[in-house]
């Protein structure tokens, strides 16, 4: 049975609508931000699956509501789509040239991110780095899962924030793997 979910968001400043498949196939991102498409798209590739999310502006402030209600839509249908029945941990260490980003996931239903880049203050494209960090920390409390990112290495903002991309998109990939039992001593996961 496919691994479906989807999310839709509304707020007075963006209208957000997202459709997820845990598996491969076509992935479409539309933000207005082209850097967010870039990012989200690469994780979304690099996890192994199927997205359409379009994220439309109704009042034009910054990219901050964008990335952040783009990543609490995704982290829901992602959570729609995942079930319970998986492996529940997972983790990746990506180089990008001078960038080495590590990312480990726990699908567990206790939620918190711990997100260290180094891009407070620089600019990513079109989008504010600390904006990269908030996204993730979104992902991470929608999805109801425990997310640590953290540079090692790199001083080039766009291969930080790509690495990062990657290195959480294989992450997730593995950590929402189905399995057959339940990956908790508890006897269920709460997510």
């Amino acid at each position: 049975m496919p691994r479906r979910g989807a999310a839709e968001r509304r707020t007075a400043e963006v209208v957000v609508r997202v459709e997820v498949l845990l598996e491969p196939g076509p992935v479409k991102v539309e933000t207005g931000y082209a850097m967010l498409d870039h990012l989200v798209e690469t994780m979304v590739f690099h996890a192994g699956w199927s997205v359409s999310l379009e994220a439309r502006e109704l009042r034009r402030v910054d990219d901050h509501h964008v990335a952040e209600e783009a990543a609490l839509a995704l982290g829901e249908a992602i959570r729609a789509a995942a079930g319970t029945r998986v492996r529940r941990f997972g983790h990746a260490i990506v180089p990008m040239d001078e960038a080495l980003v590590l990312a480990a996931v726990d699908y567990s239903g206790r939620p918190g991110a711990w997100v260290r880049l180094g891009l407070r203050g620089a600019r990513v494209g079109d989008l504010a780095g600390e904006n990269v960090e908030h996204f993730i920390a979104s992902l991470a409390s929608s999805m109801r899962s425990t997310i640590h990112v953290r540079r090692v290495a790199g001083f080039n903002p766009h291969h930080v924030a790509e690495a990062a991309a990657k290195a959480l998109g294989l992450a997730l990939a593995e950590a929402l793997r189905p399995s057959d039992r339940v990956p908790s001593l508890k006897g269920a996961l709460d997510v």
